[in-house]
């Protein structure tokens, strides 16, 4: 992923420019030459020297940097606000003002763009805030798996699973789809990948079931979509994770789970892919697993104590942690994204991104903040989105 800048700008296109000279280098014909010459230039540089090599950064023949993507909800205020109008409105519309929404920030350009929209309806009963209940956060559950942003579970207006099967964006086609139906649409489950395999475990139906609640299925992304579906595999021996939503970490061919959050006394399970079995998780990495966890490419594992605010990367060898770096806004840390050699946090109630350049010695850190009016649910790192938006099926 690309440097995200310190400071943000609203949504507005970057590839609107009056120039049209379309001369990528002169001297040299202006077509594949020209495009080899550009790709492998840092793409902070395409943007800032001319418009003809920023309308190229943005074109398909340049290859597709990271950004960063972000489910965000109204703030209290605004939600309380948003209620009000709707209240006074003589409308008797029934759609909400509470669904999510969906932004992509462009580290190059320093704005925050919005997703294509999803097919209709889909998620206008996803609830962040419940309108009964506004100071409660409801989970919303995704994942990131093979460049795809997944949306896998939530909760309705009636307290009810929002979602009856995955919703997925890809960003580098602008294509939002859906995913095979689930065998039960839950909530307080837990979600996780490994690879492109997406795993669904425990979580609440409509109502409390055991059956549900030790479950494990699994739906293989690289198959054929027309032969999608959920497979079962083996089940947990009980229901004790069911009581939360849960973001299972994908980790060195293994899935990795604590059902509880922050620093309570937790029970960690492993599930082992190749196997099908679920293990014991090392007592060293549950001890460490103090807050909102995740991994870079499978192959590291970053945590953030969420009391003293400590990033730290597990060292499988000692099965201890490392600390990275420890700074005060990573207290109270709520969820986490790790790629392309960076570490980004949700802290300060939602308000506040900390990025954290691990490959830096020592440590970088910065903040970015979310579109005004708005708090930040998850985060993922994805190639940018094509510029050419296509209709949404």
């Amino acid at each position: 992923m690309e440097s995200i800048p310190k400071q943000t700008k609203g949504s507005s296109n970057s590839t609107d420019d009056s120039d049209h000279d379309e001369t990528l280098l002169p001297g040299l014909p202006n077509h594949l030459i020209s495009q080899l010459c550009l790709a492998s230039a840092p793409p902070s540089l395409l943007f800032s020297v001319c418009h003809s090599w920023r309308r190229f950064l943005y074109s398909p023949s340049f290859p597709p940097y990271f950004c960063l993507y972000a489910i965000l909800s109204p703030s209290p205020a605004l939600h309380q606000q948003q209620q009000q109008q709707q209240a006074s409105s003589s409308s008797s519309s029934t759609s909400s003002n509470n669904s999510i929404e969906l932004f992509s920030l462009d580290p190059i350009s320093s704005t925050w763009n919005p997703l294509p929209s999803p097919p209709k309806d889909s998620l206008d009963h996803l609830l962040h805030h419940h309108p009964s209940f506004l100071s409660r956060k409801l989970p919303i559950q995704s994942l990131t798996v093979s460049h795809n942003l997944v949306l896998m579970a939530g909760t309705g207006h009636k307290f009810m699973p929002a979602l009856s099967r995955p919703l997925v964006f890809n960003p580098e086609s602008n294509r939002w789809f859906f995913g095979p139906l689930f065998s039960t649409p839950r909530r307080w489950c837990v979600t996780g990948s490994v690879r492109s395999t997406v795993y669904l475990a425990s979580g609440v139906g409509s109502h409390y079931r055991g059956d549900v609640a030790r479950s494990m299925d699994q739906w293989d992304m690289r198959a054929n979509s027309g032969d999608w579906e959920w497979e079962s595999m083996a089940p947990l021996k009980d229901g004790r994770f069911s009581r939360e939503a849960i973001e299972a970490v994908g980790y060195k061919e293994k899935l990795y789970m604590v059902n509880v959050k922050g620093n309570a006394v937790k029970e960690g399970l492993v599930y082992n892919v190749e196997a099908n079995q679920w293990e014991s998780m090392p007592s060293g990495l549950i001890a460490g697993w103090n807050g909102p966890a995740a991994a870079m490419n499978e192959e590291v594992m970053y945590v953030v104590d969420e009391v003293v605010g400590a990033l730290s990367e597990y060292q499988s060898q000692s099965d201890s942690w490392r600390k990275v770096i420890e700074l005060p806004e990573l207290k109270h840390a709520e969820q986490i994204s790790a790629g392309r050699g960076r570490v980004c946090v949700v802290c300060a109630n939602g308000e506040k991104i900390v990025v954290v350049d691990v490959v830096a010695r020592p440590a970088k850190s910065w903040v970015v903040h979310p579109p005004s009016g708005q708090q930040v649910v998850s985060l993922h790192i994805l190639p940018r989105m094509k510029i050419t938006l296509t209709p949404c099926t």
